[in-house]
């Protein structure tokens, strides 16, 4: 289990004030372990405004803490970096699975998007993948 210190570390290693709305959400982004949407931090803690809120993931995103999460509904996610990015550029070259049962999305860290080959004049600065099915959870759930 982490400890607060822990919290604090992580956000003043990422040059971020600490703030209890940032420690919160940063303690329940590792507490989940999976891409969290804004509208479900905003209702796992209604001490805070969505304004609040949104700047939180906002200054983390920025920071290198969370990276977005496109996907079909047209409501971003977050998911954790694992300190794999900076403020300056998000390196996710992994994919990303959507549970059509669940709707959980989460970083498949270990199943790497191969190398893109891009025409001479264009220049490469994002990739996002998203495989879609049934999560390890709901399969289980439904045997």
């Amino acid at each position: 289990m982490r400890s607060n210190d822990e919290y604090s570390g992580i956000l003043k290693s990422h040059g971020l004030r600490i703030t209890d709305c940032r420690l919160n959400v940063l303690e329940h982004f590792l507490k989940h372990n999976r891409s969290l949407f804004q509208n479900d931090i905003e209702r796992h803690f209604p001490e805070y405004d969505r304004v609040t809120i949104y700047r939180t993931l906002k200054s983390f995103l920025d920071s290198g803490i969370v990276h977005r999460i496109p996907n079909d509904s047209g409501v971003a996610s977050y998911g954790l970096c694992h300190n794999t990015c900076s403020p300056n550029q998000h390196t996710h070259n992994h994919i990303h699975f959507k549970c059509n049962n669940c709707g959980k999305i989460e970083c498949l860290d270990d199943q790497v998007i191969p190398p893109i080959s891009l025409p001479d004049g264009y220049q490469f600065e994002n990739i996002n993948l998203i495989a879609e099915g049934i999560c390890e959870d709901c399969s289980i759930k439904s045997n």
